[in-house]
């Protein structure tokens, strides 16, 4: 059954720090009525004495000590991470690729001189792939969608797959088990606390149910066509089931985090096991982030290559302390270690 909402979602710069969130969202609900304020959810104290001083500023975010980005290493596994990859890629033969290539992915071999040297190409051996898609006579979501979700979800990971294969670019609220923040939103704005949920300020239509998203999606943004294994009923929901028995409980419960004033910036895509395991940290530790999706096919492919003169995922880019950097590994090591209350646990 589709839900559907107004949708009032605010930018992301109306994140707020922790012990100002109450009172703003108290002020905001009598002045507006419900709205979609992502703040870090804090017990009302208003009724409480009247404060003697000032609230403690937020807290600034800084890299941990003695933190140097790595330097990007194709294709390398960090020791130690093998099973955790291996774990994250059984998803891909059991979706049968869903979510690694984008919408009427069609790739080529062609000689290296084909394809200029400042042009985004997979190289193999002597040859480069060219890869063209569908995507550039679809319509551009002018701002970010928002979905609301979890990472062990297999239901969410059916709207995920759907946000590769159309190349979006989505802002991501985690809602892990016992999250503080996003799941009481969820129940505020839709009336039921049930995932994913999805916001589009583009057209202010927001709904629960995964199907009917992803037809909304495919409809609004591609060209009507549903991948097949998106689109076979209970089979569907089976293997996206399935697919997380790798890293199972993983991306599913909360850790205490401290929330940053500003989203995370990721280049990732559903398909990438490396991706997945940055994505189950950001969702455990509730983490806002903004994914700029980039599966195979990807136009972003290219604006990244010319921006950074090489293509990687995951890439993150943290507005809150200035950190960019490449490798899975230490991507999760850096947000443990800045965000998570116990970072030694």
């Amino acid at each position: 059954m589709q839900s559907m909402a107004p949708a009032a979602a605010p930018p992301a710069a109306l994140l707020l720090p922790r012990r100002a969130a109450s009172l703003s969202v108290a002020a905001t609900a009598r002045a507006r009525g419900p709205a979609l304020v992502a703040v870090r959810a804090q017990p009302d104290t208003a009724a409480a004495s009247t404060p003697t001083s000032a609230p403690d500023p937020p807290p600034e975010f800084k890299p941990p000590k003695g933190f140097k980005a790595p330097e990007p290493k194709r294709f390398a596994v960090k020791e130690g991470q093998q099973g955790s990859v291996l774990g994250a890629s059984l998803a891909i033969p059991l979706r049968l690729g869903t979510g690694v290539f984008v919408l009427g992915y069609s790739p080529s071999l062609v000689s290296k001189s084909e394809i200029p040297s400042d042009q985004y190409a997979l190289e193999l051996g002597g040859w480069k792939v060219k890869e063209e898609s569908k995507i550039g006579q679809c319509k551009r979501p002018e701002k970010p969608i928002e979905i609301y979700e979890f990472e062990g979800c297999p239901f969410c990971r059916k709207v995920r797959e759907m946000v590769s294969v159309l190349d979006l670019d989505v802002l991501f609220y985690p809602c892990p088990q016992e999250g503080p923040t996003f799941r009481p939103k969820v129940l505020e704005m839709g009336g039921k606390k049930q995932f994913p949920y999805m916001v589009d300020p583009n057209t202010g239509v927001a709904m629960y149910e995964s199907d009917d998203i992803i037809k909304y999606l495919a409809d609004t943004y591609g060209d009507g066509t549903v991948p097949i294994m998106l689109k076979l009923g209970l089979l569907t929901a089976i293997t996206a089931g399935l697919a997380t028995l790798g890293r199972i409980g993983k991306g599913n419960s909360y850790t205490a985090s401290k929330v940053p004033p500003q989203p995370i910036e990721i280049w990732a895509y559903e398909g990438s096991p490396f991706c997945k395991l940055v994505r189950e940290t950001l969702v455990e530790l509730e983490l806002p982030h903004l994914l700029h999706s980039c599966a195979r096919g990807s136009p972003k492919r290219q604006d990244f290559f010319k921006k950074m003169g090489t293509f990687q995922a995951p890439y993150i880019e943290d507005p809150n302390t200035g950190v960019k950097m490449f490798e899975s590994a230490e991507i999760i090591e850096y947000l443990k270690a800045t965000y998570a209350l116990y970072p030694s646990s």
